[in-house]
């Protein structure tokens, strides 16, 4: 079976259509992440979403907040930010603002490997989008923030088919 195969399967009805996107949500993370992490060298692609996300904040982030937004939990924070500390690439210090947290905080080696490093590396992530005309890519991105709410939605309802 191949892709075209699934797309005419799963296209019949909107339950199918609804499996086929939660499917391919998942593929696709799975694809990318294995993408980044061959290609791109010194950081995981999960350790760099949290190095991006520290770095676009403008406030401190505990643990607890940076796990909210990558969708995980303040445990996994914790471990891809010691790996990232014993790379040079940040430190780890109390909150200024509640004692109980902790914050990242970039170090110039970031700096420098966003710079330097990742800038070559984003003109290849415009292939990503390349198939995409600008008002599908406008589409795309308010799509998937509504998937956010979907998301929002079942985290309320919290027992997940119990």
């Amino acid at each position: 079976m191949n892709l075209n195969d699934l797309i005419t399967k799963f296209s019949s009805t909107k339950e199918s259509q609804r499996k086929a996107i939660f499917s391919t949500l998942f593929i696709a993370e799975n694809k990318l992440q294995t993408l980044f992490d061959n290609h791109i060298p010194e950081v995981s692609l999960k350790q760099f979403m949290l190095l991006s996300i520290v770095r676009q904040s403008k406030e401190e982030l505990t643990f607890t907040q940076l796990g909210n937004l990558l969708g995980c939990s303040r445990q996994n924070i914790k471990k891809l930010a010691d790996v990232l500390v014993k790379k040079g690439f940040i430190t780890i210090q109390q909150s200024p603002h509640d004692t109980r947290g902790m914050c990242i905080y970039l170090e110039e080696k970031a700096n420098d490997y966003f710079q330097n490093d990742f800038s070559k590396y984003q003109d290849e992530l415009k292939y990503l989008f390349e198939v995409y005309t600008d008002e599908e890519i406008e589409t795309l991105f308010i799509l998937l923030s509504k998937l956010y709410t979907g998301i929002e939605n079942l985290e309320k309802k919290g027992d997940l088919g119990r």
